[in-house]
């Protein structure tokens, strides 16, 4: 399969995933499991399938939030919930989540299932080589209901591309503050102050790398790409792509073309249902 074709297909279901950090029902159930409510719901759910590893281990995974924001609550929320409790509740609440955003109907539905093994067909094809947040998920059990199976899935090849992700932008020198700079500025990504606000850093901090990347010719004087940051850009994002074709070659085109289809009919159904607040996300 083109990885180009692959990619595009990857980033159009990552809603289905990133729906998570959403949802109201996340923070319910992983406060009602013992943690704190805010940053840290997020944090230890999404590290928990690594199991108890500190905050260096989080920060380094999950690259661009500021070591000092993740240090705040990693591993203190170790000491509320276990691992294990943080997985299983997180399952309730995409569960939740789910049921009352795209209706038992659709949960039940034979589309559902067909996206649900399309999917799983492709995750089991990922490997951990490398990729220590796939390979927590890749440890986990499997769920048994078709949209269970179908997030774990999408979630499963998602960590898996945004590891070998983390694999370009080290290799291309950006630290994790500079590839949320530089990933906001192609307009695609997080607007400026929602980056600022959820990654933790502060607007000193935010504008120093600015600086820096401007002295290194990535940067113009307002901020935006200039060619060559443009086409380190694209380089990194293509490389990224390139890692993460492996569960998609085994899929094949078919199969992918398929789950595209079915999981953007899911995307459009959360998007209607009000689950992405605006002001997030830029326009590009």
């Amino acid at each position: 399969m083109d990885p180009r074709d692959s990619g595009r297909v990857a980033r159009g279901l990552e809603p289905l995933h990133a729906m998570t950090y959403f949802a109201p029902e996340t923070e319910q159930h992983l406060t009602a499991a013992g943690l704190k409510p805010g940053r840290m719901s997020y944090f230890a759910g999404r590290a928990a399938p690594m199991g108890a590893v500190g905050a260096g281990a989080v920060a380094a995974t999950f690259y661009n939030f500021n070591p000092a924001l993740v240090a705040r609550h990693i591993p203190a929320a170790w000491s509320l919930a276990t691992p294990d409790a943080l997985v299983t509740a997180r399952f309730a609440a995409v569960d939740a989540a789910l049921r009352r955003m795209l209706g038992d109907e659709v949960v039940a539905s034979a589309d559902m299932a067909e996206a649900a093994g399309l999917a799983r067909r492709a995750a089991e094809a990922c490997t951990g080589d490398g990729r220590p947040l796939a390979a927590g998920h890749l440890d986990l059990d499997w769920p048994t209901e078709p949209h269970l199976v179908l997030w774990h899935a999408l979630t499963i090849l998602r960590e898996h591309r945004g590891d070998g992700h983390i694999t370009q932008l080290v290799g291309a020198g950006l630290s994790g503050l500079e590839a949320i700079i530089t990933h906001t500025a192609t307009g695609r990504g997080f607007v400026v102050p929602f980056a600022i606000a959820s990654r933790g850093w502060s607007q000193e901090q935010w504008d120093a790398g600015v600086a820096g990347l401007a002295e290194r010719g990535l940067l113009d004087a307002d901020a935006a790409l200039t060619s060559a940051g443009t086409a380190l850009r694209r380089e990194i994002e293509d490389g990224t792509t390139r890692l993460a074709a492996a569960p998609w070659d085994h899929l094949g085109a078919e199969g992918a073309t398929r789950l595209g289809e079915i999981g953007g009919s899911l995307v459009r159904a959360l998007v209607g249902a009000g689950c992405f607040p605006s002001g997030v996300f830029a326009s590009g």
